[in-house]
């Protein structure tokens, strides 16, 4: 069994990333979702354990004392840390792990593991941004504004990602974001080859099936 690809996700505030990561779950079988710890308010509708594990800021310093964090961040003035336990386990069990970070975690995870796959998901417009920010009415002025200037810091960094993903229509999304986890599951470095270079497939050279 081949080890799971790691993706990371990364896209402004209201971009559309965490439907897009729970979409694909549900569309394939072997992708798993990584939940963050938190020290924000859970949301109406975010349940624990499923979109993040909600915790206080003092249990989150103490995970952070004992070096359960793959990466960690502030963010709109609430910390995120991604737990290394469950994504070690699972890819070791052939799933591909997707975490849904910022752009500064996706760095601090690049050092770590040099063949994880970087994904950003973008906007089709800045005013389209703004639109879903306020639809959603779940944010003050303010914390708009603030999102919509952290968004173009974030944009800033597109290039250091391995792919860009514009969300316009949720579905087209999802077929690109398909075809990235299909592409990446081809890749060479990421099979267990036979010694003359072909794929353990479960077929003997002359094409039939194994017992």
């Amino acid at each position: 069994m081949s080890i799971g690809t790691l993706f990371v996700l990364s896209a402004p505030s209201g971009a559309g990333k965490s439907t897009l990561c729970h979409a694909l779950a549900q569309r394939r079988g072997d992708v798993r979702l990584s939940v963050s710890c938190t020290t924000r308010p859970p949301r109406e509708g975010e349940r624990e354990g499923v979109d993040y594990y909600f915790v206080t800021e003092s249990d989150f310093g103490k995970k952070l004392d004992r070096g359960e964090f793959l990466e960690w961040a502030q963010v709109h003035g609430h910390l995120y840390g991604t737990p290394k336990g469950p994504i070690e386990s699972l890819r070791a069990q052939g799933y591909h792990v997707f975490l849904n970070i910022d752009t500064v975690g996706a760095r601090s995870i690049k050092k770590m593991f040099y063949d994880c796959v970087l994904i950003f998901v973008a906007p089709p417009s800045w005013k389209a941004l703004e639109e879903r920010l306020r639809r959603r009415n779940k944010d003050d002025e303010a914390t708009i504004q603030r999102r919509l200037a952290n968004a173009h810091r974030e944009a800033a960094q597109v290039p250091f990602y391995d792919y860009l993903l514009v969300n316009d229509r949720l579905e087209r999304a999802l077929d690109d974001l398909m075809s990235v986890v299909q592409a990446e599951s081809c890749r060479v470095r990421r099979l267990h080859l036979e010694p003359d270079g072909l794929p353990k497939l479960g077929f003997e050279r002359g094409g039939e099936p194994r017992d």
